[in-house]
This record gives structure tokens, C-alpha cells and sequence, in this order.
């Protein structure tokens, strides 16, 4: 710290070209261990995604060791509060579920960070969100599960968790009959399917790509993306607070699997993170396994990714209102 007070003081009167001061945040990685947290438990979407950003963030930081550390519980509450909390020093960041947003905005008191204040590093994907029907649970509509006389029961990571959040959204505006099984952390939810613990989930559809293709399950309406082969869930809707919800739904899909850091990491660090992660993510061997896992890759780094962050937080007042309703509920 002291010599870099130093080099500060020998730029502002001109003795250090600005070249020099330019490098000074990638070279401080050299030798580092850096903390990549993902918010839940090993296996699935996120931790995948987590540790393939990790392996090739390292590859184009040079000098630096990135270690991953899971830390599930509370529907990410627990990872996420606690990359907030670290020392802004560049060395601790991670990944974490989207519908940590609609928390936030309904004020929940566990909720021990502000997304809008996060350094934020990239974005891995775009990703829909679909509900997907077990195969044993022999509903193979939309229309068949909101006419099912019986309760259906779906799965969910926890409590602040985008498939809880979601779920219940969902479930209230479009009256559908289901009870949400928290609780299901990393691929645990497709375990449950398997052994008809439960019928339904919603997720992310590069999650559930491969349980559908084996034939365990079938996707019966998706929010967000391009693909036609499913029905769009906004088809469905048949009031304006179930459009909204809907609407604010895909808007979370655009900003899928996420990495950020605490607030206030000094510029020159997080700007040597947002290009190793812009590097990372554009490199044609990322690219390759990523596609041999079949997650989407459709990557943004740094500021883009921090107003599209920003943009997902401001829903309408009434919006709002209702989902600090339904959470106090819940």
C-alpha cells in the first residue's frame, strides 16, 4: 500500500507515465489467491457455471490462484452476504440466484447487502426461465397443471431463492394450484423429481435441458428467450399484475449467472477483473466447454452488466408492493 501511495504521489507530478500506474491493478493479482464463492451447494447450474468463470478468469490473470468455495443455505442469502460483507480488495468475489433482487426490493431483513453498490465483474448468459412437469407427474400442459384439481408440489432452492420468489409470483397472479418443497439446494430439486418427492420447478432452462432430453421431465411453458419449441408463459397470463410479474421475471433471464464483488474495490483492481473476465469468457476453449456442457453463453462484462442490474431493480410501485405482500405471506 505504501508503495502504491507512493507511485500515486510520483504520477500526480508527472515522474510515472500513466502506462506504468495502468498495470498496477493486474500486477497486484500476481501471487494471489482469490476467493470465488458460489452461493450454493456443489452441482447444478450455478456451481457449474462458477467454477468454469474461476478456471478461466485464473488463465487470464496471470499470477493469480482462484479457489472455489461453495457456501449454500437460505437461498443464497448466506454466499451473497458474505461476498458483501469481505474486504473490498479485489480478492473475494462470486455467483449467486438472481431472485436475490426481488428480496431486496421487498425490504427482506436478511437481506444484508445492496445489489445496486456491488462491484459488478460479468455476466456468463442469458437464460429463460421454463416450469418444468416431472415425467410421473403426467401433467404435459400449462393448462393441464392450472386445471389440476389436486395441489402440485414444487420444488425450491429456499427462502429469497428466484424459484421460491418466482413460484410464488406465479402461483398467486395466475392461480395456480401449487405448494412450494424449499429446501433443494444444488441438483437436488432434479433428485427430488426423479423420486416424485415433487411434480414441478422453475429454473433456468440450460439447468433442465439435459433431465428433459433423457426424458425424466417435459417443459410446459417458458419466460423469455428465443426458442419456439415451448409455449411463451406470457400467452398465458390473463391480468396486468400477472403480466408484470412475468415481465419482471424476464427481466431477471437476461442477466443470468452473475459475478460480483463487495462494493468499493478499487478501480484499477476491478477493471484488471472485468477484462480477465471479458477475456475469459470470449475465449474460444470457454466457449468450447461450456457448449460440451450445454450451458448458454452469451456474456457481458463490467458497467453494461451493473445497469442491467440496475434496470431489473426498478419495477413499478405497485409491483413492489405486492411482492413485499407476498413475502411477508410467505
Amino acid at each position: 500500500m505504501r508503495m502504491r501511495n507512493v507511485a500515486a504521489g510520483l504520477l500526480a507530478i508527472g515522474l510515472v507515465p500513466n502506462e506504468a500506474w495502468s498495470q498496477e491493478g493486474p500486477a497486484f493479482f500476481d501471487g494471489k489467491t482469490i476467493t470465488y464463492i458460489v452461493a450454493t451447494d456443489p452441482g447444478g447450474g450455478y456451481d457449474t457455471n462458477g467454477r468454469l468463470v474461476a478456471e478461466y478468469m485464473q488463465k487470464h490473470l496471470p499470477g493469480s490462484t482462484f479457489v472455489v468455495q461453495n457456501m449454500p443455505g437460505a437461498g443464497h442469502l448466506i454466499g451473497t452476504n458474505y461476498i458483501y460483507a469481505s474486504e473490498p480488495d479485489g480478492l473475494t468475489m462470486g455467483t449467486f440466484n438472481t431472485g436475490l433482487i426481488y428480496g431486496q426490493l421487498a425490504g427482506d431483513p436478511a437481506a444484508k447487502f445492496d445489489l445496486s453498490k456491488m462491484s459488478w465483474i460479468g455476466k456468463v448468459s442469458s437464460d429463460p426461465r421454463v416450469i418444468v412437469m416431472s415425467k410421473e407427474s403426467g401433467i404435459e400442459s400449462f393448462e393441464q397443471l392450472a386445471a389440476s384439481k389436486e395441489t402440485v408440489r414444487f420444488a425450491a432452492a429456499g427462502r429469497g431463492s428466484a424459484a421460491t420468489v418466482e413460484t410464488g409470483m406465479l402461483a398467486k397472479t395466475l392461480n395456480l394450484p401449487i405448494e412450494i418443497i424449499d429446501g433443494y439446494g444444488g441438483n437436488e430439486d432434479q433428485l427430488a423429481m426423479r423420486r416424485g418427492e415433487v411434480k414441478g420447478v422453475i429454473g433456468f432452462r440450460s439447468t433442465w435441458e439435459k433431465f428433459v432430453a433423457e426424458g425424466n421431465g417435459k417443459f410446459i411453458a417458458q419466460i423469455g428467450g428465443s426458442q419456439t419449441d415451448v409455449p411463451q408463459l406470457s400467452t398465458f397470463a390473463t391480468n396486468d399484475e400477472s403480466k408484470k410479474v412475468i415481465a419482471l421475471i424476464e427481466s431477471q433471464a437476461k442477466i443470468a449467472r452473475l459475478t460480483a464483488g463487495p462494493p468499493g474495490i478499487p478501480p484499477d483492481r476491478l477493471n484488471a477483473l472485468i477484462d480477465a473476465y471479458a477475456k475469459a469468457t470470449s475465449d474460444p476453449e470457454f466457449i468450447a466447454k461450456a457448449k460440451s456442457l450445454k450451458l448458454p453463453v452469451e456474456p457481458l462484462a463490467g458497467q453494461p452488466v451493473a445497469d442491467a442490474v440496475a434496470a431489473a431493480m426498478q419495477p413499478s410501485p405497485e409491483l413492489v408492493a405486492f411482492l413485499k405482500d407476498m413475502m411477508k405471506k410467505e
